[in-house]
């Protein structure tokens, strides 16, 4: 055996364009953006897609602030911040005040800047922070937005220059205030408003980053299956591969099929004791080796003797091994040579036959346990037309049922026998006989499940 709020108190935004709320002075007010998906229920089904602690970080990223417990707190950068009448005004959505930090430049703004900190109120007027910002009317915020780039960032601009607040909100700010039409009120629903938002925005880059993550993973384990090389053979070839691991396409376990240039078609099939992103590149390794090695003519003994070697060389721990079965199918395709190095022995079907397992005696042992192991070379009669499944343990050890029992090789012949008599062949044996262990032990295999079939038919 291989051991392997939006807030509540927010209350309804006025539309952009300069309009007015009732019972109080003309003041400018946030623009209606688009609800994020974070508040619209979309980013948790993204969420999900993506999975694992991704989900449980953009859950925890778009959690509502200044709640029962929480206080917000607001960095106020400003050359003049004590001549400001807003301090003393400003409430969270439970009515608490938000504490309000002052800084009269960045300097002063970097020191300040903990991480309990939630806004930032920053007035365009601010003097650039370097030379060579002369003539960018937006430079302290780029500074800002450099030195900030986890904060929600409001800008302070005046009435007669709305484009540059305008021009702040494309920079990166999440929203822009003029500073003459500003009262206490409006500033705390603004705060809190761009408070959520740069929350729900890191959300959504997060899950964005962690979906293309999960893509390119995808498409680099996708290319490192198989793709067997049999033109000019007269065998059909089916597998099916379960990695063991959640959402990875990959596992410990591997296979190939190749012919050569003589017509024999040599195939093998391999498991890597463990199941993590390790044991799965060292498969991968393997395979690889294998392909050369046999498409350089070497066979049988020399070849896993070179194998070994292999995994010895790659390996991160002295612990870990392989087993390994190969056969080589000669050209008429009515013998075989069978290697094992401690791995079960394949399956043979002939018609008119009960399907058996082929001799396991001299079986050698997996690679990496025994320095200068050998692996006898058995000759096997195939037959006219038969059917040669290898696999890998993943198939036989699950559990039958609430036991301990588990599936082993009797069992699966049994399976394999009914299967057959019921007139599944190729890739529709497979997929019934893993989806049938998988019924069998109650739900998804722990360790990776590997199959491979070859037939020939008259």
């Amino acid at each position: 055996m291989v051991t392997r709020r939006w807030p509540e108190s927010l209350g309804a935004v006025v539309p952009s364009g300069g309009g007015k709320e009732p019972d109080t002075m003309p003041v400018p007010v946030p623009r209606q953006r688009a609800i994020p998906a974070v508040e619209s229920g979309q980013a948790q089904e993204a969420a999900t897609a993506v999975g694992g602690p991704l989900k449980e970080e953009a859950h925890r990223d778009a959690t509502p602030t200044g709640g029962t417990g929480t206080t917000l707190t607001l960095l106020l950068i400003e050359d003049d911040p004590a001549g400001s009448p807003l301090a003393h005004e400003l409430q969270d959505s439970a009515g608490k005040p938000i504490r309000v930090r002052t800084a009269r430049n960045l300097t002063e703004a970097e020191r300040l800047l903990t991480d309990d900190v939630h806004c930032i109120l920053l007035d365009l007027a601010l003097s650039s922070p370097g030379r060579d910002d002369a003539g960018d009317e937006l430079a302290v915020l780029k500074h800002v937005l450099r030195l900030a780039p986890r904060h929600a960032v409001l800008a302070l601009t005046a009435s007669a220059d709305p484009e540059r607040g305008a021009e702040a909100v494309r920079v990166g700010a999440q929203d822009y205030l003029f500073r003459d039409e500003l009262d206490g009120r409006l500033l705390s629903r603004a705060i809190r408003y761009a408070v959520e938002r740069k929350r729900s925005d890191t959300a959504e880059r997060r899950l964005a980053e962690g979906r293309l993550r999960a893509q390119e993973n995808r498409r680099l384990e996708r290319g490192l299956l198989p793709t067997p090389l049999l033109d000019g053979s007269e065998l059909r070839f089916a597998s099916r591969y379960r990695p063991g691991r959640s959402r990875a396409l990959l596992g410990g376990d591997f296979y190939d099929a190749v012919r050569t240039p003589d017509g024999t078609v040599h195939a093998m099939i391999g498991d890597v004791c463990g199941h993590g992103p390790d044991e799965a590149a060292l498969g991968v390794e393997l395979r690889i080796a294998w392909r050369a090695l046999t498409l350089a003519g070497l066979c049988g003994d020399e070849l896993l003797s070179t194998l070994q070697q292999v995994l010895e060389h790659e390996r991160a721990d002295e612990e870990i091994f392989a087993t390994l079965c190969t056969v080589d199918i000669a050209p008429d395709g009515r013998s075989a040579g069978l290697c094992l190095a401690g791995h079960p022995a394949p399956l043979l079907a002939r018609p008119g036959r009960d399907a058996r397992l082929l001799p396991y005696d001299n079986n050698g042992p997996a690679l990496g346990l025994l320095p200068g192991g050998r692996w006898p070379r058995m000759q096997v009669e195939l037959g006219a037309e038969w059917s040669l499944m290898l696999y890998t343990d993943g198939l036989i050890e699950g559990r039958v049922g609430d036991g301990k029992e588990r599936l082993g090789q009797d069992g699966m012949v049994s399976m394999i026998r009914r299967q057959l008599s019921e007139g599944l062949r190729g890739g529709a044996l497979l997929r019934a006989a893993v989806e049938e262990v998988r019924q069998l032990n109650g739900g998804e295999l722990t360790d990776d499940v590997a199959v491979v079939l070859l037939d020939r038919t008259t």
